[in-house]
């Protein structure tokens, strides 16, 4: 198998080309745009919350499949989810990336994105919709404060 073709895999190609949550959310409690200037991928995040807990969630993504995949995931598994439930998440696939750690039960989707694992340089790829949930949640956090 090429490396592309693993990196590439069919679960990867079909999260991106889902899509799911795309778009925006207006209005929107909280928000965080995250770049990665050496590849160009663009990700935007908006949510709405109650009492904390993420209600809706809306990205636009512009990147490569890894990206829009990790977006796409991100919309389906956000909802219902709190800022220690997303970072998390976070931390699962950080660490499937940079250990090769399992990811929890909860996150198995996660798996698809060790293959990547063996190209360091795509590893930002795969976390930026991550950070910028994260970061949007922090924002509400500090703005409560």
């Amino acid at each position: 198998m090429s490396a592309g073709a693993e990196l590439y895999q069919q679960a990867i190609k079909d999260w991106a080309g889902a899509d799911h949550g795309h778009g925006r959310l207006d209005p929107a409690d909280a928000a965080a745009r995250t770049d990665n200037p050496l590849c160009g991928d663009r990700v935007q995040v908006t949510l709405r919350l109650d009492a904390g807990r993420i209600t809706a969630f809306a990205q636009e993504t512009r990147g490569c499949l890894l990206c829009r995949a990790a977006a796409s995931l991100l919309a389906q598994r956000a909802p219902g989810m709190d800022a220690a439930a997303a970072a998390a998440a976070s931390t699962a696939l950080e660490e499937l990336l940079a250990e090769g750690r399992d990811p929890p039960p909860a996150w198995q989707d996660l798996a698809m994105f060790a293959p990547a694992r063996s190209y360091r340089s795509r590893h930002k790829c795969a976390l930026l919709p991550f950070r910028a949930l994260r970061q949007a949640l922090e924002g509400v956090s500090h703005r409560e404060q």
